[in-house]
């Protein structure tokens, strides 16, 4: 765990990790949180940063569009050879997606997939509620009833991965209101205080961590 790291320098170094593995390079997962930062995907619009005031705006090279880091949240970065473990981008994205699902579930939380929209979210009346979603979702307002509480943005570069996923803990909610999460107006994000489920961040990273050793081995 590298606890509270900056942005920027967090950033170049998995740029540089990247740019320097090898085929015999050891993988990695960092597991950190950062200072209040909005980061724009490539595909990022100017149009979904509301009005971000004094919170720097840091260009990425990652997917998705606009999102926001800040203390009390747990960032993953897997830093993986992806060929080496024997799957595509695909199924790593769904391997992310299934460790956030099975560490909140740890907590006693159920998440969700939205098709279409990288992510867990969760039930905002019943967080802890087994049923499934159920489809089809409406165009105009999929996230009906649901709260983000997982977002997630990847980058792959010669087989190797870096970027990540972020999981909300126990943090300041309000400047995600300055922007429109992952490019979607009216987006509600929650964390894991906002529903009732108090733990430390450092247990958090943990099992956040070891969920995702699991399901991303090859």
């Amino acid at each position: 765990m590298r606890g509270l790291v900056d942005y920027r320098a967090t950033y170049d170094a998995m740029r540089a990790f990247a740019a320097g593995r090898t085929s015999d390079t050891p993988d990695e997962l960092w597991l950190c949180e950062h200072p209040p930062v909005y980061t724009q995907g490539l595909a990022g619009k100017a149009e979904h940063l509301l009005n971000p005031g004094d919170i720097p705006v840091v260009q990425t090279d990652r997917g998705g569009q606009v999102t926001f880091h800040g203390p009390g949240q747990v960032v993953a970065y897997p830093l993986l050879d992806l060929r080496r473990a024997g799957y595509f981008v695909k199924e790593y994205v769904f391997r992310i997606e299934s460790s956030v699902i099975a560490a909140l579930a740890h907590f006693g939380v159920t998440g969700h997939r939205v098709p279409g929209s990288p992510g867990i979210y969760v039930r905002l009346d019943d967080p802890f509620s087994h049923a499934a979603l159920t489809g089809p979702f409406p165009a105009l307002e999929p996230f009906r009833g649901l709260g983000k509480i997982a977002a997630l943005g990847i980058k792959v570069a010669r087989h190797g991965t870096y970027h990540g996923v972020s999981l909300n803990v126990a943090m300041d909610l309000e400047p995600f209101s300055r922007i429109n999460p992952c490019g979607y107006a009216g987006l509600k994000t929650v964390d894991l205080s906002t529903i009732d489920v108090h733990i430390p961040w450092e247990e958090a990273a943990r099992v956040l961590g070891d969920k995702l050793g699991a399901y991303l081995a090859p």
